[in-house]
C-alpha cells in the first residue's frame, strides 16, 4: 500500500499544523530539573530562534550547525532554523576540534548554535582549525529568545533540511543531504509500520547527530505530536525509561543486552520468562511499549527472542542514513534473526555480488560537495548501493550478513561476518564491553576485547575485588578467566571457522569519538589494526590459545 498521498509538503508547514492540533498539550520536556514545553511554547520558542538567525544575517538555504546535548532547546534550535528556511545540522559532542572544524567547512555554516558547557569545543575548532564560523549563539543567553515570529521561508519539498554527516569509519565523513520530502514519507512510512499515534511518549538520548534519533525523537514527535523527555546523559537513559514509560523506543544492541544480563542474573537460568514478563516490564518501565527496535550494529538472534519471550515488542530494522534511516522494518509477524521486510513503498534488490540495493523516496539526493561519491552510491537507475551484503528469503524478509568491505576472508578462502562474531562474543558475557575480531587472510580468527566499565565494575563489588582502574580490571586473573568462559561460551554457537582461538584483552577503555570508535560506535578496523598490530601478531605467534596480555 503507497503511503504517498498522506505526506504533507514540508517540515515547516506541519509543524505549524502540528502546533494547531495539539497546542496545549506537551511537546517537549525533561526530568531534572523539571522542564516542560507545550506545543504552543516550542513554537514561540522556534520563532525566537528563527529571528535571531534572520538577525544575523542567515538566508534560506544557508547552513546552520548545531552543537547542543540532549536538550529542549535543540528541538527548538533545529525546528526554528528550518522556519528562517536554514538547513540545520547537528555535530557530534565528542568529536576532536579539527574534525568538528571539517564538517563546517564542508557545510559552510556560518552560524553555529551552542551552549556554554561546549563553547569551549566550538571555539577550539574555529581559532585553531580555521572553521570559516562568524557567528555563535548560546541559548542560556535570554536575548536569543526575544525576537517575535516572522514570516516562515516558503520550503518547497525537494528543498534540503537537513545535512545527516556519516560517522566516518574509513575516512572523512560525508554529508547525507535529505530533503522535507524524504523526511515526511519516511515518518509516514514509519507510522504506518510501527503503529506510532499522537500523545505517544520518546525518549531523546542518543546523538542528534545520527539519524536515528533525529528521526525517532526529532521528526517524528514534531509531524505527528508526540512527546519527546530529553536525556542529556544517555548513561542515564534507563533511570529515564522507568519514569517515563515511553511507548516508542529505539536502542542500539549494547543497550539491550546490558538489560538482558541484569534481568537474567535476577531471574535465574531456569525462570518462566512469559510468566516474569509483565512484571519485569513494568519494574524497568516497558510496560507500555507498542513498538521496540534495535538496529545501528548486529544483533544476536537470541537476544531478541529473551525480550519477546517476556512480552516486550522488540524487533530489529535496518536502513542507512543515505535513505533516511529506514528500509525495513519488521510487519506485525516478527521473524527472529532477519531486520524485517521492505517499508511501504521501498524496493529492495540483492546483487550479484550480494549487496543490498535500495530504491525509496527516502533516498538522498547526495552526499554535499562529492558528485563523484553520490554516482557511486546511486547508480543511474536509483538504486542506493548499500555497502551491506544481505539475504531476502522467499517472504521479503531481509537478513544482513555485514558490511561489504569488512567481510573476513580467511586463508583457506573461507568468507565470514566479523560484525556478526562480534555480536556474539558480546552476548556471551557481559564483561565483554566492545570486541574486534581479526582474521583476514590469516588461518584462524583472534579478537581484541575489552572490558565493559560498568559490568567490571559490578563484577569487582561481587567478587570482592579491591577498588581498580579499568587497566587492573582489565589484568585481573579473575576478569580473564571469566571473559574466557564467555569467548568459550561464544565459540559454542559459531561455525568452527569463525570461532575465536586467541584472544587478547587490552586495557584501554574505546570512547564512542575516539581512535577506536566513531561517535555511533562502529569500530574503526584500520586504525585498531594499526594501534595494536604487535599485540595481533603476538595471538598468531602464541602457543596458549586463551592468552590475554
Amino acid at each position: 500500500m503507497s503511503t504517498q498521498a498522506t505526506i504533507p509538503t514540508t517540515i515547516t508547514t506541519t509543524f505549524r499544523a502540528t502546533v494547531a492540533a495539539h497546542r496545549d498539550e506537551r511537546a517537549v520536556q525533561t526530568l531534572d530539573p523539571a522542564q516542560e514545553w507545550s506545543w504552543d511554547e516550542l513554537e514561540r520558542r522556534a520563532d525566537a530562534i528563527a529571528g535571531a538567525l534572520r538577525a544575523v544575517g542567515v538566508r534560506p538555504g544557508d547552513s546552520v550547525a548545531l552543537l547542543l546535548t540532549n536538550r529542549p532547546e535543540f528541538h527548538a534550535a533545529d525546528t526554528g532554523a528550518l522556519l528562517a528556511g536554514a538547513v540545520p545540522f547537528s555535530l557530534y559532542n565528542t568529536a576532536a576540534p579539527e574534525d568538528l572544524a571539517f564538517v563546517l567547512g564542508d557545510a559552510d555554516a556560518r552560524v553555529v548554535i551552542s551552549e556554554r558547557a561546549l563553547q569551549d569545543t566550538i571555539r577550539q575548532a574555529i581559532d585553531r582549525h580555521g572553521a570559516n564560523v562568524e557567528h555563535v549563539l548560546l541559548v542560556e543567553d535570554a536575548e536569543l529568545w526575544a525576537h517575535p515570529r516572522g514570516e516562515d521561508h516558503p520550503a518547497r519539498a525537494d528543498d534540503v533540511a537537513t545535512i545527516i554527516y556519516t560517522s566516518g569509519t574509513t575516512g572523512r565523513p560525508k554529508g547525507v543531504q535529505l530533503t522535507h520530502a524524504n523526511i515526511l514519507w519516511m515518518v509516514s512510512a514509519l507510522e504506518a509500520r510501527a503503529g506510532l499515534v499522537p500523545g505517544m511518549e520518546v525518549i531523546d538520548y542518543l546523538p542528534m547527530a545520527h539519524i536515528a534519533e533525529r528521526l525517532n525523537s526529532q521528526y517524528v514527535p514534531l509531524v505527528l505530536g508526540l512527546t519527546t523527555t530529553c536525556c542529556p546523559d544517555a548513561t542515564q537513559v534507563v533511570a529515564h525509561v522507568a519514569q517515563v514509560r515511553p511507548h516508542f523506543f529505539f536502542a542500539p544492541p549494547r543497550l539491550w543486552e546490558k538489560l538482558r544480563a541484569a534481568v537474567s542474573a535476577k531471574l535465574g537460568p531456569d525462570a518462566d520468562l512469559a510468566a516474569a514478563g509483565p512484571g519485569v516490564l513494568a519494574s524497568l518501565g516497558f510496560d507500555r511499549l507498542v513498538t521496540a527496535y534495535v538496529g545501528a550494529a548486529p544483533v544476536p538472534a537470541e537476544m531478541v527472542s529473551f525480550w519477546r519471550a517476556l512480552g516486550l515488542p522488540l524487533s530489529e530494522e535496518y536502513g542507512l542514513s543515505e535513505c533516511t534511516g529506514v528500509a525495513t522494518a519488521s510487519p506485525r509477524e516478527v521473524r527472529v534473526g532477519t531486520v524485517g521486510t521492505a517499508l511501504d513503498d521501498v524496493e529492495l534488490r540483492i546483487a550479484a555480488d550480494g549487496e543490498i540495493l535500495i530504491r525509496s523516496p527516502g533516498v538522498m539526493v547526495g552526499y554535499r560537495n562529492a558528485p563523484q561519491q553520490t554516482a557511486d552510491a546511486i547508480d543511474a537507475d536509483g538504486w542506493l548501493h548499500s555497502g551491506d551484503i544481505g539475504t531476502l528469503d522467499e517472504d521479503g524478509y531481509l537478513t544482513i550478513v555485514d558490511r561489504k568491505k569488512e567481510l573476513i576472508i580467511n586463508a583457506a578462502g573461507k568468507n565470514m561476518s566479523p560484525a556478526n562474531i562480534e555480536a556474539r562474543l558480546k552476548a556471551g558475557n557481559p564483561l565483554i564491553g566492545q570486541v574486534c575480531v581479526v582474521g583476514d587472510g590469516r588461518p584462524y580468527n583472534v579478537a581484541l576485547i575489552v572490558v565493559d566499565p560498568d559490568a567490571g565494575g559490578a563484577f569487582a563489588e561481587r567478587e570482592g575485588l579491591a577498588a581498580r582502574s579499568h587497566a587492573e580490571l582489565s589484568a585481573d586473573a579473575l576478569v580473564r578467566e571469566e571473559i574466557a568462559r564467555g569467548v568459550e561460551a561464544a565459540n559454542a554457537r559459531l561455525a568452527r571457522v569463525e570461532q575465536i582461538k586467541r584472544f587478547a584483552i587490552v586495557p584501554d577503555d574505546w570512547q564512542p569519538g575516539g581512535e577506536q570508535l566513531t561517535p555511533t560506535m562502529k569500530l574503526k578496523r584500520k586504525p585498531i589494526a594499526a594501534t595494536y598490530a604487535d599485540r595481533i601478531e603476538a595471538l598468531y605467534a602464541e602457543e596458549n590459545p586463551h592468552a590475554a596480555r
